[in-house]
């Protein structure tokens, strides 16, 4: 058992000195659908479990929301009525303010040097917090892209960002950023997108590369800017209450497992994350790359209002100079 399991043991068992029974078949949940790299990261976590332990744990996959979006899923697991999920950093931020500094705009340089910052003492050390604050343990970070963004209008400068209805993922961070850009951030869950980019319910969308080319929102853009102005963290979380009836065996070979088939997601990304940069270059759309010069004061803004709510900015920042190539 590894110092970081040790760790969120101690802190679970405090949180649940007694737990339910152990359940032979554990059951996972995401909003990612089947064909996404965590859900498959997911079924390899199951199946790597179920033959670690002889087939005696097995782990059962609900993809696509199948158990309520991530806020019902982060309910069941407090309650340990779910035992485990892959869900966004986004998600757990609403409930532990501190994780909101991994969104911080250009924290990350490139998708490697996000990998990177993820994979560092200090991220891994936040993760400590969440048995007593939220409720769950959490194994490890994994990641999706770069955040870009897909417009229906021409996009020449922040300024045409102004007004528009912009989809975002429901978290505070990436409101408060665009906010601060004066768009009008509008959150709406992932299965809505398409069709309101399509039917002009929004006017542009946050997205990371993969399910801009995968999911085909270019077909709905004229513009697409790539900007890598925010990682997307993901982190495998087992409830608190399921983990405090686990064995020390258990909890350790549960533990590391997820913690490497999370992690496995950021090598995936790191390979894969240009090519489909250059499918959506090639789709024929206007295609702008940026830099944090672009969104003029915004940054500054979400830097002030960040620096008051989570601890662990400064110590991230340190960490983003000192893994940068």
């Amino acid at each position: 058992m590894n110092a970081l399991t040790k760790a969120l043991t101690g802190a679970a068992l405090a949180l649940a000195s007694t737990g339910p029974a152990f359940a032979e078949e554990f059951r996972l949940g995401l909003i990612t659908p089947p064909p996404h790299i965590w859900t498959v990261a997911a079924e390899a976590f199951g199946a790597e479990l179920a033959e670690a332990s002889g087939g005696a744990h097995t782990v059962t996959v609900f993809p696509a929301r199948q158990l309520g979006n991530e806020a019902e899923m982060l309910q069941q697991l407090q309650t340990g009525a779910l035992d485990m999920a892959f869900m966004t950093v986004a998600e757990v931020s609403n409930r532990a303010p501190d994780f909101g500094a991994l969104y911080a705009p250009y924290l990350a340089n490139d998708i490697a040097h996000a990998g990177r910052i993820l994979r560092s003492e200090t991220a891994q050390a936040m993760l400590e917090q969440l048995p007593a604050q939220v409720g769950v343990v959490g194994t490890g970070y994994g990641m999706a892209g770069l955040r870009q963004i897909v417009s229906r209008g021409d996009i020449t400068s922040a300024d045409d960002l102004a007004g528009l209805k912009l989809r975002i993922t429901p978290f505070e961070p990436i409101l408060d950023f665009y906010n601060a850009v004066g768009a009008a951030p509008t959150p709406m869950p992932l299965p809505s997108v398409y069709d309101a980019l399509a039917n002009g319910q929004v006017d542009a969308i946050d997205m990371d590369a993969e399910l801009i080319w995968v999911l085909k929102y270019y077909e709905h853009a004229d513009t697409i800017v790539q900007s890598d102005h925010m990682m997307f963290p993901m982190v495998g979380l087992v409830s608190a209450r399921v983990w405090a009836g686990l064995s020390e065996e258990d909890r350790a070979m549960i533990g590391d497992l997820m913690a490497h088939h999370v992690d496995s997601t950021i090598d995936t990304y790191v390979a894969r994350e240009q090519d489909w940069l250059d499918q959506i270059r090639e789709t024929g759309r206007t295609y702008v790359e940026v830099d944090e010069s672009f969104f003029n004061d915004a940054i500054d803004a979400w830097n002030d209002i960040w620096s008051e709510r989570s601890q662990s900015l400064d110590a991230l920042r340190d960490v983003a100079t000192a893994t940068a190539e």
